[in-house]
C-alpha cells in the first residue's frame, strides 16, 4: 500500500492524480494549511524533516519531493507504463521534464507568489521575474505543438510532474499568450484519473 501525505492545495495533488492513472491503490492522511499563514501544519515534519508535501510512503520507504514520488511509482507500480522504455533517447527527454519542473520552470513562479506581497518594493525585480515566466511558459508552449502531451508517445509521468507548472501559470493569468499550454492544462484536467484524484484529495484551488 502507497501513503501519500497530502497537504490541501499542493503539489501532492498530482501524486493522487499519478497513482490513480496507475491504478494502485493508496491511502491518503490529510493535513491542512494553516488558514493565517498558509503554510503546512508541523505534524508533517514528524514525517519528514522538511515538514513539506508530498512525501510518500511505500515499499519501506519515505520519499520527498514530487520528481523523486513520480520517479518511483512509475518505475515500480508503472509495469512499462507512463514512462517511454529505459535506454531510449525519449526516456532521457521524460528524465529531463521530471528535474525541469522543480528545477528551473517553477523558480520564477515562484519568486512572482513572493513579489507579489511585496507591493511597489518589488518593482526593481518585476521586469525579470515576468521575462523568466515568458521564457519558460513559452519553451513549454513550443514544445506542444508537435502533439497533446510533452513526449511524441503520449501521456506520460512528465505531463503529471510538469502540470503544476501549467495551473500555477494558469493562477497567475499568465496563459493567454499560450494557447498550446492553457489547452493541454484543460486537457490534463478533463482526464478521467485527474477527476477521480480531485474527488478523494478534496478542494484545489490556486488561485
Amino acid at each position: 500500500m502507497v501513503i501519500v501525505h497530502h497537504l490541501n492545495n499542493s503539489r501532492s495533488q498530482r501524486i493522487l492524480w499519478l497513482l490513480e492513472e496507475l491504478q494502485t491503490p493508496y491511502e491518503i492522511r490529510f493535513y491542512q494549511r494553516d488558514a493565517t499563514t498558509n503554510l503546512a501544519p508541523e505534524t508533517l515534519k514528524a514525517v519528514h524533516a522538511l515538514g513539506k508535501s508530498p512525501v510518500i510512503e511505500v515499499d519501506g520507504l519515505t520519499i520527498a519531493e514530487s520528481g523523486a514520488a513520480v520517479d518511483y511509482l512509475v518505475r515500480r507500480r508503472g509495469a512499462g507504463r507512463l514512462a517511454p522504455a529505459p535506454g531510449t533517447s525519449e526516456h532521457e527527454t521524460y528524465l529531463e521534464w521530471l528535474h525541469y519542473a522543480e528545477g528551473s520552470a517553477m523558480l520564477p513562479l515562484m519568486l512572482n507568489l513572493y513579489v507579489m506581497r511585496l507591493g511597489d518594493a518589488a518593482a526593481p525585480l518585476r521586469p525579470r521575474i515576468d521575462s523568466e515566466i515568458v521564457n519558460h511558459l513559452g519553451f513549454i508552449d513550443n514544445q506542444l505543438k508537435e502533439g497533446e502531451y510533452l513526449l511524441p508517445s503520449g501521456f506520460s509521468g512528465a505531463d503529471v510532474q510538469m502540470s503544476f507548472v501549467g495551473e500555477v501559470g494558469r493562477a497567475f493569468g499568465r496563459l493567454q499568450p499560450f494557447p498550446r499550454l492553457a489547452a493541454w492544462v484543460e486537457r490534463l484536467h478533463a482526464r478521467p484519473a485527474f477527476k477521480r484524484a480531485l474527488e478523494k484529495g478534496g478542494a484545489y484551488n490556486l488561485a
